[in-house]
């Protein structure tokens, strides 16, 4: 046999049906190799947030007392909406949603535009904005709680309102002033990060837009109107969600700041009222059926979210 024939021979197509094996082969070693990385998390996921999710739903249709467990129905459910405290802190937790909508979420967007048209020292502004974000929650609230929020006159905020001849506040011990003080609070210390997220999206928005704006007479309030918030409908979309499915579970702050339940119930918040059945009443039931009422309320929230996000697309 030639050279010449046997290089013709081991040039030969293979069989396609010896190509079809091998290649569901290749795919199927790729499919293992991405479940071999991902079982890791997916373990991590069952047992620390699935597995207690269909726990506590379970535990919010049982009685647990003295050892002895039972199944009760919709009881839990029916006792934790007839308790006065419910109500007291959905509307407390709407309350400071409503106000964090305003704040936390639009405020950054605002102080996002003005950034982006600093041509210089961006990345200066940008450490000073995400300062706040690296301090762990409790030592901020700390010092709000102490240092700003003291009714003397002593506190910070009522030494500016005293040099501006304004009344001053009893800030966290006064009812009306508890949630706003709380929003504020929680706005310094999250602020951050969302200007930074912001300030991404507003270098993405291509700059011919702003010129052709400029050359149809466009003034910055327009510009504004007309080009950089439909450039950014997605991301604010986004981030409106989740500044509402972040504030529906407030909790440290009225842990920190108002001692809890706060004065006359006005800091009272769902998550800290789950907290406080499960650890104060010892009522694990009852908090498990107030957790899963939140898990629906968020869930709903969400779907209908993604459902509007979907139709808009």
């Amino acid at each position: 046999m030639t050279s010449a024939t046997m290089h013709h021979e081991t040039t030969l197509p293979a069989d396609p049906a010896v190509l079809r094996r091998r290649s569901r082969s290749g795919k199927t070693r790729n499919n293992l190799t991405g479940y071999a990385f991902l079982i890791g998390a997916i373990i991590c996921f069952a047992l620390f947030s699935w597995w207690p999710m269909i726990r506590g739903i379970i535990m919010s249709f049982q009685r647990t007392r003295r050892g002895v467990t039972t199944w009760v129905g919709w009881d839990n459910y029916v006792r934790i909406v007839q308790d006065p405290s419910f109500w007291t802190a959905w509307k407390n937790t709407a309350y400071f949603t409503a106000l964090a909508l305003i704040l936390g979420y639009a405020v950054p967007f605002v102080v996002a535009i003005i950034f982006n048209e600093f041509r210089h020292a961006q990345g200066y502004l940008r450490v000073l904005v995400y300062l706040p974000v690296m301090l762990p929650p409790a030592s901020a609230l700390f010092l709000f709680k102490y240092y700003a929020y003291d009714p003397s006159d002593a506190g910070l905020f009522n030494a500016i309102l005293r040099f501006l001849h304004l009344p001053t506040s009893q800030w966290m011990q006064d009812p009306k002033m508890a949630v706003p003080a709380m929003v504020l609070a929680s706005t310094w210390m999250n602020m951050g990060g969302a200007i930074l997220i912001y300030l991404a999206a507003l270098q993405n928005i291509p700059g011919d837009l702003y010129e052709a704006a400029e050359l149809d007479g466009a003034g910055l309030f327009k510009r504004i109107r007309h080009v950089t918030i439909p450039q950014t409908k997605l991301i604010l979309s986004l981030m409106a969600m989740l500044q509402v499915v972040a504030t529906m579970q407030l909790f440290i702050e009225p842990l920190i700041l108002a001692n809890g339940a706060g004065s006359q119930d006005s800091a009272t918040s769902v998550a800290y009222l789950i907290y406080q059945h499960g650890f104060f009443q010892n009522d694990l039931n009852g908090a498990a059926a107030l957790g899963v009422i939140m898990l629906l309320v968020l869930g709903g929230f969400s779907f209908a979210y993604v459902r509007l996000s979907a139709k808009q697309d």
